[in-house]
């Protein structure tokens, strides 16, 4: 039987390339062939965006009610497609079971509380400036936008990016990662089963070689307003170049260096597990993994007792196959080459690796523990996307404050302590967007989306505010006021 084919979706229908071009999707564990999906020309990213443009003159102006309604029924039906998403998720992710919640209940849960959004799409008024004149702002949407999404959480990943800003009442051209059409284009699919108008929601996928040539055309086309990308910072610093030659906004979330402190009185089995958790769990491949550990001098003998104990126990392999295995094969080979020659430069730097092979099986790499990392290395200052833990051990508050600012990275971080008026002020010190408390760093909340502070994780959430632009309309009163100069003729 041959692989299953994932077309194009541009104004309301699903269609192969006008080139007919395709490419191959492969697993990331196997390496064999699992799907292939049309490679998008030019001419298709454009139809995309006219489709989108030409949608936005309406849905822009649909009620709040329909767009609320469309997102509740794609929740119902995304909860029918409990196998289309598992199967595709494994087969193009490698995504083993304690991450599949993120592809499945999770988002089923967030298209509810995306619906809800429709509440925050309100105004104010207030008095004029003007004696009997009104001051009404509103939300507006802001138009095409295009949004580009990566591969390591599919389906809440894609939702994000695409969601939020058709709630808002824009349209959007969405770009698949060339690893997992087929799981990102079920978003789609169960968004159009749910009533989706036509032209509002478009999706195009590329090869690889394709992809800069593409999306450069698509940001530079007058229609696209606005640009959400989510990827590496070196891949968001080229958007973010193209999007500034015609002063286009973006959101980039481009990934993290989590930082843990741990203090000397802290719980520190519990901090450990929590620790292994959010730095193991899908082999290391989220923003949010942890990658650096700070420990209080007090604490670290046992800290790393416990950590090196918990991640010799974790196995790498392909769990479907092997029991005894807990987490894949990260997305590729060339992941595990760049992992390890990071890894073998801070051994010849000084740093002491505690756990781990510094071997690889295709792309399948054990866990690694490693102490004695310095800032200015590239383990301390890059985000490795690998199954790697740092440990540095300071000699004060004070000191661990200071290591955990020693980044570019400010999305999320941890404190663990049992003074909660301590937490509250080293959190207080941290640098990260998001900041745990006795809690692991791979954790989201409801009431606000993560986002960074700058740097090389971006700026920007994915949140009503950064996809509607306040307007202001202004009531002169029904008198007429003396003008400047023509008062006096």
């Amino acid at each position: 039987m041959s692989p299953p084919f994932t077309p194009l979706y541009i104004d309301g229908a699903w269609r192969p390339a006008s080139t007919g071009a395709t490419f191959r999707v492969r697993n990331p564990t196997s390496g064999e062939v699992v799907g292939t999906a049309a490679a998008a020309s030019r001419e298709d990213c454009a139809d995309a965006v006219r489709a989108a443009a030409e949608a936005f003159k309406t849905w822009e102006h649909t009620p709040l009610s329909m767009r609320r309604d469309i997102l509740l029924k794609a929740s119902e039906i995304l909860a029918a497609k409990k196998h289309e998403v598992e199967s595709a998720a494994r087969e193009e992710t490698a995504t083993t079971e304690d991450w599949m919640w993120v592809n499945y209940e999770w988002p089923i849960d967030q298209m509810r509380d995306m619906a809800a959004a429709t509440m925050l799409l309100r105004g104010q008024t207030g008095q004029s400036v003007i004696p009997g004149g009104q001051v009404f702002t509103h939300r507006r949407a802001i138009g095409v936008v295009l949004s580009i999404v990566p591969w390591n959480a599919p389906i809440i990943l894609t939702l994000r990016a695409v969601a939020i800003p058709i709630i808002c009442g824009n349209t959007v051209v969405l770009k698949t990662s060339e690893v997992s059409p087929r799981i990102q284009a079920l978003v789609v699919e169960v968004l159009a089963e749910a009533g989706l108008p036509r032209g509002v929601l478009n999706c195009i996928s590329t090869n690889k070689d394709d992809a800069p040539a593409r999306t450069t055309e698509i940001i530079a086309h007058p229609s696209v307003r606005k640009v959400n990308f989510t990827g590496s910072d070196v891949v968001g610093r080229i958007i973010a170049r193209e999007a500034s030659k015609y002063l286009k906004p973006c959101v980039f979330e481009l990934g993290g260096k989590a930082p843990v402190v741990v203090l000397d009185d802290a719980d520190i089995p519990r901090a450990a597990r929590a620790i292994t958790s959010s730095a193991l769990l899908h082999s290391g491949q989220i923003c949010m993994s942890t990658e650096r550990v700070i420990v209080q001098r007090g604490a670290a003998e046992e800290l790393l007792k416990h950590l090196s104990d918990l991640f010799t126990r974790v196995k790498a392999g392909n769990p479907y196959v092997d029991r005894a295995a807990h987490i894949g094969a990260m997305f590729e080979p060339g992941s595990t080459d760049n992992a390890i020659s990071v890894l073998k430069d801070a051994i010849a730097d000084g740093a002491k690796l505690l756990v781990g092979d510094l071997k690889k099986q295709g792309a399948i790499m054990q866990p690694h523990l490693v102490a004695n990392v310095k800032p200015g290395t590239r383990l301390w200052d890059r985000e490795t996307f690998a199954p790697i833990v740092i440990v540095a051990v300071a000699d004060s508050v004070d000191e661990a404050v200071d290591l955990a600012n020693s980044s570019d990275y400010s999305l999320i971080a941890s404190v663990w302590t049992r003074d909660i008026y301590k937490a509250f002020d080293v959190a207080g010190r941290i640098r990260a967007g998001t900041n745990n408390i006795n809690g692991p760093t791979v954790h989201v909340e409801t009431i606000r989306e993560n986002g960074g502070l700058g740097g090389s994780t971006g700026y920007g959430v994915f949140m009503v505010e950064d996809w509607t632009q306040t307007r202001m309309i202004v009531l002169h009163p029904e008198q007429e006021p003396p003008y400047p100069l023509t008062a006096r003729l």
